[in-house]
């Protein structure tokens, strides 16, 4: 049986070997979610994401600034939907600390590039879901147990 805490640092552990997440603005035409590389330091928000000017999650901060991010781990055995607020962040010691090479590459001006922008996720809540064997579940079907039963045990509701 996992606790809370536990699931929250294996979202995190997760997180960093397969950074990538699906971020969308809730309530926008263009804030559709779109899948993005996830920067971030610790095991807490906020969640930091390299973009572009044009990009269109960028443009839909100017509706809402109320987000979405859902995540699948690696191995497909841990899920995440995360909330919380969006917006563009201009402090160039943020951008200079969370670059990187594989950064740079997406970049042709690189930390000078017109288009750069850098978006902030600040992580308000978050559900997290550790993923069940379907085997698992048939074996306990089989001996007469409800797997929504054992299941429940590994869903956490966290403040990220």
């Amino acid at each position: 049986m996992a606790d809370d805490a536990s699931i929250e640092a294996r979202f995190w552990k997760d997180l960093k070997a397969s950074p990538f997440v699906m971020l969308g603005v809730e309530g926008t035409r263009d804030g559709h979610t779109q899948p993005m590389t996830a920067q971030f330091e610790g095991e807490s928000g906020p969640i930091w994401f390299f973009a572009t000017k044009d990009n269109g999650l960028t443009k839909a901060l100017s509706e809402s600034n109320r987000a979405i991010a859902t995540y699948t781990g690696k191995g497909h055995d841990l899920f995440a939907s995360i909330h919380g607020t969006l917006s563009v962040d201009t402090d160039r010691e943020n951008v200079d600390r969370l670059w990187s090479p594989q950064v740079e590459a997406w970049y042709k001006g690189g930390k000078a590039d017109p288009n750069l922008a850098l978006l902030r996720l600040d992580t308000e809540r978050a559900r997290l879901w550790l993923g069940g064997s379907s085997f698992g579940a048939a074996i306990e079907r089989l001996v007469g147990k409800d797997p929504k039963d054992s299941y429940k045990d590994n869903v956490a509701e966290v403040t990220l």
